[in-house]
């Protein structure tokens, strides 16, 4: 499908598990059951999804897929940390085995992040000048690879990996080749413009997660004066519209440049203390699409 096409029929707009506060990180809290989570999407009127983290979905890519039809859900992508600046370290296995598990599923998309090495996002070294060429052209091998086999590589700039300020992005811009994911969320929390980075270069942006932020929260984690967990656990991430980034010109921006990719949206929660009460994490997500198809209808 081209660019074209996918304006014709209105933006595409997706879930991710970690909405409801599936994620990677060991001990991030209660994980919700992935039959929930997509019957949550299912009836909130989603048609695709992320992968979400190793586990959640059935890990046989043809399960994976057959499992997703069962509530009407395409599968998108996903978020694939994978250390990239290691010399002594080649990712291309590991994103090898997530681009075929790509093609099983008819998924296009594979969000890299820039992982530190260690789990969690609580901590980030500081990348010497052989580390970021090592980082810079394995993000370029791997869009390449990509390219080659028939699906879409972007670089995900993420609190607490090495990918995650506008200093970060400017040095991809200028050092690599890589499409980016827009991460509306966490560009922000690190104190850059979404907005503005994405009109500079808007011809590299080719996937999009939108999440708002509690911006006093996260200048905190920027300050270290909280911990990046410690702050998504106090609600860090807000429903979209109800934050302080400003989701609406972002959404109007890409429109007008013909943007034509995913829309994904993320409010990403934690669980400390089990099942949540109520309606749960649905109500948040039902709030934010609704947000975002009146702002691109």
């Amino acid at each position: 499908m081209t660019a074209s096409d996918q304006r014709q029929i209105g933006p595409r707009v997706a879930g991710a598990p970690i909405s409801w506060g599936v994620c990677e990180v060991p001990g991030w809290g209660h994980q919700l059951s992935a039959e929930r989570v997509m019957a949550e999407m299912e009836g909130l009127g989603l048609t695709a999804t992320e992968f979400g983290p190793d586990g959640f979905l059935p890990e046989d890519p043809v399960t994976r897929r057959d499992f997703l039809q069962t509530y009407g859900l395409q599968a998108v992508g996903g978020f694939l940390p994978v250390v990239l600046h290691d010399p002594d370290r080649d990712p291309m296995a590991a994103v090898d085995a997530f681009i075929e598990g790509c093609l099983v599923t008819g998924a296009e998309v594979v969000v890299l992040a820039a992982a530190t090495g260690v789990d969690g996002y609580d901590e980030r070294p500081l990348l010497d000048d052989l580390q970021w060429k090592t980082l810079l052209g394995n993000l370029d091998r791997i869009a390449a690879r990509a390219c080659e086999r028939g699906v879409l590589a972007v670089i995900h700039p993420h609190m607490g990996t090495l990918v995650e300020s506008a200093e970060h992005v400017q040095r991809v811009v200028d050092g690599a080749h890589i499409g980016f994911c827009i991460d509306t969320g966490h560009l922000a929390a690190a104190g850059a413009d979404p907005v503005a980075i994405t009109l500079d270069n808007v011809e590299r942006v080719r996937h999009v997660h939108l999440k708002d932020v509690d911006a006093r929260k996260a200048a905190q984690v920027v300050a270290q004066e909280i911990s990046f967990s410690e702050a998504v656990a106090d609600g860090m991430w807000r429903v979209l519209g109800t934050g302080d980034v400003d989701i609406r010109a972002m959404l109007e921006a890409l429109r007008a440049a013909g943007y034509g990719g995913w829309y994904v949206l993320e409010q990403d929660v934690m669980f400390k203390d089990g099942e949540p009460e109520g309606e749960g994490p649905v109500a948040d997500v039902r709030a934010s699409l609704e947000y975002v198809r009146a702002v691109l209808a």
